[in-house]
Parts: structure tokens; C-alpha cells; sequence
């Protein structure tokens, strides 16, 4: 049911606004960055929950005050309204799915249990009789309801189509001031509004869900938004084109381009193929190295590839076994300054490529060794580092593995000599740091500000089974299994009630 549909689409549209979607599915792989699988085990695991949104679509619905007129024979005309309609007692069956290949998704909840109750008033009347009470009533009913959720391109987003709503009564039963046995002028006027109860309850139910999944669009593109964004730094990921149903996945193509400074990146050429993800894990992402590039570039433009080490941190960094000789100016900075500092940034643009042993990053260091004065830097250097850089993410943290290709220094000097190094012994000193020192200093803090990054937009709050990062020819697949997310669920329910 609407269950099912709500939570995919939560993880399935975890994704922000793009400029409008493309018919043809093959010509949108183009300008695809990113790509989000779910395979059937997921929809299982998120079914477990749709009894809870269900639960809320009929608490939740609103019945309107009911009024009509009918002619009974002798008794002249028949005239009745219901109001204060509310809902108690009620219980959930089993809910089942049916994904559709090409159509949508087949939802169904079984058995149904609810007591409907409110205030009914009536009259009936002739030239011989004029009688009008107001009274009691009770519904019991046992519904099925099903639902053929549609998924779109709605805004510039994964939406669903919930029109086709129907609701099937196996037992309607009205009862006035709790008479369990009416007498037959209660059963005859009992019968005849029994109709016009269960229009009103169908469509008010269908309502409330084709409501919830207006507000569902607006929480899943809120909750995106967040997850994307950090400070001026954002990725638009709308779909391309509508999602792909199969009969073992539901699957949705991303633009993943990035905005910063009011510029917008570019993906026209991607490589995506559907062949590219198997279906034996729950969830895919596929992501191209056309997404991380400018990313990466606005996150280096923006000034976040900097690091400042200080007094006993560096002084203990320093003390690292090295094969070559220590410069004695660094030997003296170590022990004679109060506190050293060393101020390393990327000065150039990083270049990825990912292939089938890692990402390789290519990019530019420079680095200014302080020792007390703070005018000029008693070492500067910059090197050109290539290095392949795996990923993993175990125990709610993202660990990364770099292995140095390439480092060469290609410039070095002490400015406060005014004097360029030349010697290969302190080249080779400057180059082996870089590779064991600063690498790796430099890898461990990207891990902790990644993985902050990551709880900060919530992804600890996922249960994530057995994650894999698998990288491949131009792109990365992670690929996982995961628990239901409660989190999500609670905040988008706390929304509905609003």
C-alpha cells in the first residue's frame, strides 16, 4: 500500500530539483551522475512498516458533515445528516506488494478493522406525521484497501500517482445509539444512508493518501536538499527521466551536478548503463566520476582542502621513522620553538579518475613550516603527489585507503634565507614526509571530516549492512543492505500530523 510507495520513495528520491526530465530513458543515461537500485528485498523490508502509514492516512482523515434527502412512501420524505465522524478501534492487516514491470506498483492491505462513530440526525414526515430526532451512531467496518501507485517525474522529482485508490468493504454495519437490533424503521433508514457513509469514507481515505504523498514530495526534496548541501556547496540530483520498474527493481537516474557560486556543473557525456548493477544486494548507487570532479573542485575553491598542525602534534608527526637525514633546521624548529606549526593546502585543482584499483587523485600541495615567527615560514615547499585512494565504510565510518603513486617536489626553499634548496638529500627528506608523514595525517583527518559530514546529514541513523565500494572504469558502485529507516519514517509521520 501507500506504505510501501512512502518509504521507497524516501531512499529512492533522497535527491533535490533539476530543470525538467527526458522521455526517452536511453538519451537521459547521458546526463546522468548518479543512479539509485532498489532491488525486491528492499521493497520486503520496507513493507514492513506500511501498516503504520496506513495507520495514520485513516487517523488523519478528515469527514466532512453529510446531508441528504429520500423519498420513504408513507412516511413522506426521509431527510438525515451525519456529522463529528471519527475514527477508534482500529487495526491493521497484512499488507502485500506486486512490482509491475513497465506500470507501477501493486499495493494491498488486508483486513482492515475500524470503528467509525459520530452524531446522526433525521427526520421523516407527512401530512399525518412529523418526526425528527438527533442520535448515536456507530460503523463497523472490515476493509480492504488498494492502491496502483504510478511513479513519475512530478516537479522535477521521483512523485507518485496514487489516483487509482479503491476501497473494498466486507463488512459496513450502522448502528444507531448502540442497537445492536434496530426496529425495522431503523433498519430501513439505516440501509438506505449505508451507501452514501461509504462513498464519503472511500473518498476521504483516497484523499488522505493522495495527500500524503504531496506532502511526501515536499519532505523527500526538504530532507535531500539537507543531505546534499554544505554551507555554499550543493548537488542537484533530480531526475533525469521517470524511474524504471522492473519485476526485481525500481530504479532512478540523477542529474548529480554540482552548484557553487552560482555556477552549475555540466554532464552530458555519462557512461551509465543499467548492465553496470547486478540485483543481488539491496541497494545500489552508481556514481560517476563526472559527479565527484567539480564537487571536488568546489570544495577546493572553497577553501576546504587546508590543514593547520601545531606544537606537540607536529613535533610528535616529526619524530616518524624516516630513511632519509633530517634537515637540521627542522631538527631545530622541533626542539627549540615553542610552537612549531606547519600550514599545508591544495594549491591546485585535484584530478580524479577511478579505475579498477581505486581513485586516482592528482593534485598540487604546497606547505609552510612556522617555527616562532609568524612573518615568514622557515620551510616552503610544493610537491605534485599522485595517489590511488580506496574506500570502505565499517561501523558507522568512512575509512580511506591511499597508496602513493607519484610524488615529486617541484619547489622548495627557505625564505627566511632567501634561499632555494637544491640539495637531493633534503629533496628526498621533503619527498619521503610528504609520503609517510603527510599522506597519511592528511587521509586520517579527511576521514573524520568526512565521516562528520556524513552524520551531520544523517547517514549514521541508517542501519547499513555490509557496505561495499566497488570502483570501476569512470565510476564508483556502493552497494549495501540495510534495515528499515525508522528515522525517516518518524520525521516524515511527524510531518503528515502537522
Amino acid at each position: 500500500m501507500p506504505g510501501d510507495i512512502f518509504p521507497w520513495l524516501l531512499l529512492l528520491s533522497l535527491f533535490g530539483t533539476t530543470h525538467g526530465c527526458l522521455q526517452d530513458t536511453a538519451t537521459a543515461y547521458k546526463f546522468t551522475g548518479t543512479v539509485c537500485r532498489l532491488t525486491h528485498p528492499a521493497a520486503v523490508v520496507l513493507n514492513e512498516k506500511t501498516t503504520k502509514v496506513i495507520e495514520t492516512a485513516f487517523q488523519h482523515a478528515r469527514y466532512p458533515t453529510m446531508q441528504g434527502e429520500k423519498s420513504a412512501g408513507f412516511f413522506g420524505k426521509v431527510s438525515y445528516g451525519l456529522e463529528n465522524l471519527e475514527i477508534f478501534n482500529l487495526s491493521i492487516g497484512r499488507s502485500e506488494f506486486e512490482l509491475r514491470p513497465g506500470e507501477g506498483i501493486g499495493l494491498e492491505i488486508n483486513n482492515v478493522s475500524a470503528v467509525f462513530s459520530g452524531t446522526l440526525q433525521y427526520g421523516y414526515g407527512n401530512w399525518l406525521v412529523n418526526v425528527g430526532q438527533k442520535l448515536d451512531f456507530e460503523v463497523e467496518t472490515q476493509i480492504d484497501l488498494g492502491i496502483n501507485p504510478k511513479l513519475y517525474c512530478g516537479n522535477s522529482k521521483v512523485a507518485a500517482d496514487t489516483s487509482d485508490c479503491y476501497l473494498t468493504f466486507h463488512k459496513f454495519r450502522l448502528y444507531l445509539q448502540g442497537d445492536k437490533e434496530p426496529n425495522w424503521l431503523k433498519k430501513a433508514f439505516t440501509d438506505f444512508i449505508t451507501f452514501t457513509v461509504k462513498l464519503v469514507v472511500k473518498g476521504q481515505i483516497c484523499k488522505e493518501i493522495n495527500k500524503m504523498a504531496d506532502i511526501l514530495a515536499d519532505f523527500v526534496q526538504d530532507t535531500a536538499a539537507d543531505f546534499v548541501s554544505d554551507g555554499g556547496i550543493s548537488v542537484d540530483i533530480g531526475i533525469t527521466t521517470a524511474p524504471v520498474i522492473t519485476a526485481n527493481y525500481i530504479e532512478s537516474y540523477h542529474k548529480g551536478v554540482t552548484n557553487y557560486l552560482n555556477q552549475t556543473s555540466v554532464i552530458n557525456n555519462s557512461v551509465f548503463h543499467p548492465n553496470l548493477l547486478t540485483e543481488n544486494r539491496m541497494l545500489y548507487f552508481w556514481v560517476s566520476d563526472d559527479f565527484f570532479k567539480p564537487l571536488v573542485a568546489a570544495a577546493h575553491q572553497d577553501g576546504r582542502f587546508q590543514l593547520n598542525i601545531s606544537s606537540e602534534e607536529l613535533q610528535m608527526l616529526f619524530k616518524t621513522n624516516l630513511s632519509s637525514i633530517k634537515p637540521e633546521y627542522i631538527e631545530k624548529c622541533m626542539l627549540e620553538s615553542a610552537s612549531p606549526e606547519l600550514r599545508v593546502w591544495s594549491s591546485s585543482v585535484p584530478a580524479l579518475n577511478t579505475s579498477t584499483v581505486g581513485t586516482s587523485v592528482r593534485a598540487q600541495a604546497t606547505g609552510e613550516l612556522y617555527c616562532g615567527s609568524q612573518d615568514k615560514p622557515t620551510l616552503f615547499f610544493q610537491t605534485n603527489i599522485t595517489i590511488d585512494v580506496t574506500a570502505s565504510y565499517a561501523d558507522k565510518k568512512l575509512f580511506l585507503h591511499g597508496k602513493p603513486r607519484e610524488i615529486f617536489v617541484v619547489r622548495a626553499e627557505l625564505p627566511q634565507q632567501n634561499q632555494p634548496i637544491y640539495e637531493k638529500a633534503q629533496i628526498e627528506f621533503i619527498r619521503e614526509a610528504v609520503e609517510k608523514i603527510g599522506i597519511p595525517k592528511v587521509t586520517s583527518v579527511l576521514e573524520v571530516e568526512l565521516t562528520r559530514l556524513l552524520d551531520k546529514q544523517g547517514t549514521n541513523l541508517f542501519d547499513i549492512i555490509n557496505p561495499e565500494v566497488l570502483h570501476q572504469e569512470g565510476y564508483v558502485v556502493i552497494q549495501m543492505d540495510f534495515g528499515f529507516p525508522h528515522h525517516l519514517l518518524v520525521d516524515f509521520l511527524k510531518r503528515t500530523l502537522q
